[in-house]
């Protein structure tokens, strides 16, 4: 079955239903090497057929999107007032400490609780780097070498995926004067890094 041909069609027909029927998103790389595996398939011929399908869902109510780590369907974000009536439970509300954590690990990456902390001007709770690491929008990545060794933080696809990002090259610009300020309370050097 190795090398077996296939229409554009029904390249279109796999992919899609891949896609679909998975339960997180699907890379091109992913497609190919697994759920295509048996067909000679070129990457140009999987970068055509996913072209195809966006092009076919840009006028439904679900859109083929790209994300951190593949390809996903999800709703169009114009439908979410009548689409949020489907769940019962609300979606979850994090505290501006955790929001404005998970900025500063977004925007500043790697980065060290000590870091936050001066930056933010209070002290980071652990419960908000274990509610991101639990989430797992957040990983440690290293050791920053200084005395006690703090952990280094950046995020993850998952958080890339959550966001309905594909790049932190994605994110919203941060205003020049913040950005400046930001840069100014790390570069102080009065800033110590607790033990951790």
């Amino acid at each position: 079955m190795a090398g077996r041909r296939i229409s554009d069609e029904q390249l279109v027909e796999i992919i899609e239903a891949a896609i679909f029927v998975a339960d997180k998103p699907v890379s091109k790389r992913h497609l190919k090497d697994v759920v295509l595996i048996d067909l000679a398939i070129s990457m140009a011929r999987i970068n055509d057929a996913i072209d195809t399908i966006q092009e076919h869902f840009q006028t439904r109510g679900i859109r083929l999107v790209e994300v951190g780590s593949g390809y996903r369907f999800q709703a169009c974000s114009s439908l979410s007032p009548w689409l949020n009536n489907l769940w019962q439970e609300r979606a979850p509300k994090y505290s501006r400490a955790l929001l404005e954590t998970l900025s500063l690990i977004a925007y500043r990456q790697p980065i060290t609780r000590g870091e936050i902390e001066q930056v933010r001007g209070v002290t980071t709770g652990s419960n908000i780097i274990k509610t991101l690491l639990e989430r797992e929008w957040v990983k440690v990545v290293g050791h920053k070498e200084v005395p006690g060794k703090p952990a280094l933080y950046a995020t993850t696809k998952q958080f890339l995926d959550y966001f309905s990002l594909t790049g932190l090259d994605n994110l919203p610009a941060l205003p020049t004067e913040q950005q400046s300020k930001i840069n100014q309370l790390l570069s102080d050097p009065s800033v110590r890094e607790p033990s951790e």
